[in-house]
């Protein structure tokens, strides 16, 4: 997939070369009041790292990268609004939480847009982005986490046609059980 036009924006791949405009939609992301359910990093985290890390992190997501892939979705004015990556998953694996991978798959992580530009259709189009990439690199399913209580990303997801699997895990040690699993089998 190259780029695809909705309602004004341009879907597309990231480049390697457009790290600084990665790490700063990342930090906008992270300053989301739904940020401590969406994603496993803090602010103050993800500011500090180092330009290197930003650089390597888009040179893994970028074009003609098989182990991920970033989408965007970038405003006629040229701004990043949002932003959508898969990564991908081998059998025979451990995936980052410990368990055991059983299949090719893609991963979807790091889902975000700009409260500005949500209601648009636009996440559907990131999301169709990612996972049109994952079938591309064969994967046999593409899954995601959800916080149970992150009602407008489950519901952005079911619309998608991803469905509960029964898997519920927890990413902090003595937390309770609350990240959803959800797939889209191929």
């Amino acid at each position: 997939m190259s780029t695809v036009d909705v309602a004004g924006y341009v879907v597309r791949g990231i480049r390697a070369d457009e790290w600084e405009r990665v790490k700063a939609l990342r930090l906008d992301a992270l300053r989301d009041p739904a940020a401590p359910l969406a994603f496993l990093d803090t602010y103050e985290n993800a500011a500090a790292q180092e330009d290197r890390f930003w650089r390597e992190r888009t040179e893994m997501a970028a074009e003609g990268a098989t182990k991920g892939r970033q989408f965007v979705a970038e405003a006629a004015d040229g701004s990043w609004v949002g932003s959508v990556t898969v990564l991908m998953e081998q059998p025979g694996s451990v995936d980052w939480s410990g368990q055991p991978v059983e299949r090719r798959q893609g991963h979807v992580v790091g889902v975000f847009l700009h409260d500005g530009h949500r209601g648009r259709g636009l996440i559907q189009v990131l999301l169709e982005a990612g996972v049109a990439w994952a079938w591309e690199q064969d994967a046999e399913r593409v899954r995601l986490f959800v916080h149970e209580e992150n009602e407008r990303a489950r519901s952005a997801y079911l619309k998608a046609g991803f469905a509960p699997t029964g898997v519920v895990l927890s990413f902090s040690e003595g937390e309770e059980a609350n990240e959803v699993e959800m797939v889209l089998d191929r």
